[in-house]
C-alpha cells in the first residue's frame, strides 16, 4: 500500500518499468554494437523516452480507461519486441513491413522458430506481470489531471521524443536520410520509433510509382553508361556458346567451409577437390549481397544485377514490375529455362515472380516424390532431390539454362544421426555445431550430382556453375564463429565472412585458376552473358563480367559496406583489405567509393520502386 500513499501513476511506472526491460533486451539480447559512451546513454533513453510517449496517452481517457489501455499497451508491445527478437535471433536483422506481407512463408518456417524461444525468454512479461497487478482497483494509480496537466504530461513526451532525435542526429548525422543499416536505426531511435519509420518510408515507396517518369531511367541509363566496361570483352567471351547452363545455388553456404575439418574429416571434401581442377574457375573473393530477402534476394541479383531493396523482398514488394532477367534474355537468344526446387511454389512468391521474369518452368514441390524416408529438416533431402531432378533435366528442349535451389543445408541444419557422415563441432552455438554435418551432405549430394549429370550424358555439352545463396551463421553466432577461427570477429572480419563459394566448372576445359578479384552476386549475369557469347548490349546492370581485366569496381552490400581490391568499408570504417587494419587517417580513401555506393543502391531502388524498365526498350539484343 505504500504505492497508494506516494501515488505514483501507473503510467509512470510503465513507463519506467517497460523501458528498462527493452533497455535489457536492446543490450544484451539483441546484442548491438555499443562503439562509445554517447551510443550507451541513447539506447538507455530512447526506450524510456518511447515508452512514455506510448503510456502518457493514457492521462488523456477517463480514469475508468486508463488501466485497461496500460495494461493492453505493455502485453502488445512486449509482443512486438519479441517477435523482433525471434527475427533477430535468426536474421541479425529487424522487421520491415514488406516482410509482414511475406506471411504465407511462415508455415514453412515452424521447426525453425522453436530452435529461437529460449526458456529465459519468460522473464521478459515480469514487467506486464507488475502492470497488470498494478492495476487493479486496490491500488487506484490511475490519474486525474486537469487540462493544463494533461498538456504538462504530453509536453514531457515532445521535450523527451525531440532530445533523443537530437542525440540520435548527434551520434549518426544524417540518420534518416542514409539509412541502409536498421541496426543504426534501432540503436539510436529505438525499435517502436523505427516501426513508425519504417511504415512512413513504406508509404514513400509505394508513391514512387505512381509519380515515376521516363526521365529517371534515362539518367540512370547515362550513369551505367559512364561507369560500365560493356566495350571490353574477356578472353573467355563464347567459350560456352550454346551449352547448356547448370546453375545450383547452394543453401546458406559460407567459404569457411572450404577445406576446413572437423575432427580430422574435411566438411567439404568434393568441393575442395572441384575448386583445384584444370576445369574449373573459382572465384574465392565472391561476396554474397542479400539483404531481408535471402535466397529471393539472390535470385533476383543474378538474374538482374540490380541490388536487392533495403527493406523486405523484391520477389514479394515489386514481383509484377517490369524486368530485363537473365531468363527472358536466354530466351530471346534460343534458350529454354527452368527452376528445380523442391518447396511450395509459393514460398518467397516464387510462382509469380518466375513467370514474369521468363522462366519456361518451374519444378516445385508438387514435382517431386516426397516422402519419410527422403526428407527431413526442410523437406526432400538434397541427394534426393538431384536423383529426381535429373530424370525432368533429360526431357528439356537444348540448349537449357536450369536453376536448381538446394534445401538440407538450411537453418536450423539439422540432420538425423543415421545420415550425418561428419563430428558436431562443440562449441556454444547449437546452430554452428550442426551448420558442418548439413554442410557435409549438401558436399555428397552435389558429388553424387555430378556422377549422375554425367551418366545422363547432359554433362559434356554444359557449364556448370555452384554459388551459395548468402551467409548460414548470422552475427548472433560470433562468439562461436571466433573460437573456430581462432580469431576475433570484428566488423572486417564479419565483412570476410560475406564470402561465399563461386565455381565455373567447364568440362573440357584445361586452364582452370584460383582468382582473386573482388566480385559479387551482381557481376553474376553479366559473366554468364559474355561466357554464352551473347550480346546485350541495350540492357541496364549495375554487374559487369568478372574475367574483364583491370577494371576500378567494388563489391557493395547492401547496408552500405563494400569492398574494392585495397579497402573495406563498413561500420563508418575504412580498413586495409589485406592487414584487415583500421585505416583512420586514410578514411577519405573510402569516401568517392563511399558516395559511388550510395549514388548505386539508390538508382537501383529507384529502378524497382518506380518500375522504371517500363519506360525502357529493350527489345534491340546483340
Amino acid at each position: 500500500m505504500q504505492l497508494n500513499k506516494l501515488r505514483i501513476p501507473l503510467f509512470v511506472i510503465a513507463s519506467i518499468l517497460f523501458g528498462v526491460k527493452t533497455y535489457i533486451v536492446y543490450r544484451f539480447m539483441f546484442d548491438l554494437s555499443i562503439e562509445n559512451a554517447l551510443q550507451e546513454f541513447i539506447l538507455f533513453f530512447n526506450p524510456i523516452a518511447s515508452a512514455y510517449l506510448v503510456f502518457a496517452i493514457s492521462v488523456w481517457l477517463k480514469r475508468k480507461n486508463q488501466m485497461k489501455y496500460i495494461r493492453w499497451t505493455a502485453l502488445i508491445g512486449s509482443l512486438v519486441l519479441y517477435i523482433n527478437l525471434v527475427f533477430y535471433r535468426n536474421f541479425t536483422d529487424f522487421i520491415t513491413i514488406p516482410v509482414l506481407f511475406q506471411g504465407n512463408n511462415a508455415a514453412d518456417l515452424t521447426s525453425s522458430i522453436f530452435t529461437l524461444i529460449h526458456v529465459e525468454d519468460l522473464l521478459l512479461i515480469i514487467d506486464v506481470v507488475i502492470i497488470w497487478f498494478l492495476s487493479k482497483k486496490m491500488f487506484d494509480l490511475s490519474v486525474d489531471f486537469s487540462k493544463s496537466g494533461k498538456i504538462a504530461a504530453t509536453a514531457v513526451t515532445f521535450l523527451l521524443l525531440s532530445g533523443n532525435v537530437a542525440l540520435a542526429e548527434l551520434e549518426r548525422p544524417m540518420l534518416f536520410v542514409r539509412a541502409f543499416d536498421r541496426e543504426y536505426l534501432v540503436k539510436n531511435i529505438g525499435v517502436y520509433n523505427y516501426h513508425v519509420y519504417d511504415a512512413m518510408m513504406q508509404t514513400k515507396t509505394k508513391a514512387q510509382r505512381v509519380f515515376a517518369d521516363s526521365s529517371e531511367i534515362s539518367k540512370i541509363e547515362n550513369y551505367i553508361q559512364e561507369n560500365a566496361d560493356t566495350d571490353k570483352k574477356s578472353e573467355l567471351f563464347g567459350i560456352a556458346e550454346n551449352k547448356n547452363v547448370i546453375f545450383v545455388s547452394i543453401e546458406s553456404f559460407q567459404n569457411f567451409l572450404l577445406d576446413s575439418e572437423i575432427n580430422g574429416k574435411e566438411t567439404t571434401p568434393f568441393l575442395n577437390d572441384l575448386k583445384e581442377r584444370q576445369d574449373t574457375i573459382w572465384f574465392k573473393n565472391f561476396y554474397h549481397q542479400t539483404a531481408q530477402g535471402k535466397t529471393s534476394d539472390s535470385e533476383f541479383i543474378v538474374e538482374n544485377s540490380l541490388y536487392p531493396l533495403g527493406r523486405g523482398a523484391v520477389y514479394f514488394t515489386n514481383a509484377q514490375n517490369e524486368y530485363h532477367a537473365l531468363p527472358e534474355i536466354l530466351d530471346n537468344n534460343g534458350y529454354t529455362s527452368s527452376v528445380f526446387h523442391a518447396n511450395n511454389k509459393s514460398f518467397w512468391n516464387r510462382d509469380v515472380m518466375y513467370e514474369n521474369v521468363g522462366y519456361d518452368e518451374f519444378y516445385g514441390q508438387q514435382s517431386y516424390d516426397v516422402t519419410e524416408e527422403n526428407s527431413f529438416g526442410w523437406g526432400l533431402e538434397d541427394k534426393a532431390f538431384f536423383s529426381q531432378s535429373v530424370d525432368k533435366l533429360k526431357q528439356q528442349e537444348e540448349p537449357f539454362y536450369s536453376k536448381f535451389i538446394t534445401l538440407t543445408h538450411h537453418f536450423p541444419f539439422e540432420i538425423p544421426e543415421e545420415k550425418a557422415n561428419i563430428d558436431k563441432y562443440d562449441s556454444g552455438s547449437e546452430t554452428l555445431n550442426n551448420y558442418f554435418q548439413t554442410a557435409r551432405y549438401t558436399d555428397e549430394a552435389l558429388e553424387q550430382f555430378f556422377q549422375q549429370l554425367k551418366k545422363s550424358g547432359i554433362y559434356e555439352d554444359s557449364i556448370i556453375v555452384l554459388m551459395g545463396d548468402h551467409y548460414g551463421i548470422s552475427e548472433f553466432h560470433n562468439n562461436a564463429m571466433g573460437e573456430f577461427l581462432n580469431k576475433e570477429i570484428t566488423p572486417y572480419e564479419h565483412i570476410q565472412l560475406q564470402r561465399v563459394p563461386f565455381m565455373i566448372h567447364i568440362p573440357g576445359y584445361e586452364n582452370g585458376e584460383i582468382r582473386e578479384e573482388v566480385v559479387g552476386q551482381i557481376d553474376v549475369k553479366p559473366t554468364l552473358l559474355s561466357l554464352l557469347g551473347i550480346e546485350a548490349e541495350n540492357d541496364l546492370s549495375f554487374g559487369t563480367d568478372m574475367f574483364v581485366e583491370d577494371q576500378q569496381k567494388f563489391t557493395a552490400l547492401r547496408d552500405g559496406s563494400f569492398i574494392k581490391e585495397k579497402y573495406v568499408y563498413t561500420e563508418g570504417t575504412c580498413y586495409d583489405r589485406e592487414t584487415g587494419e583500421p585505416l583512420e587517417s586514410e578514411n577519405q580513401a573510402c569516401q568517392p567509393t563511399k558516395e559511388k555506393v550510395e549514388k548505386e543502391l539508390s538508382y537501383s531502388d529507384n529502378i524497382i520502386y518506380g518500375d522504371l524498365f517500363r519506360f525502357y526498350d529493350f527489345t534491340d539484343e546483340g
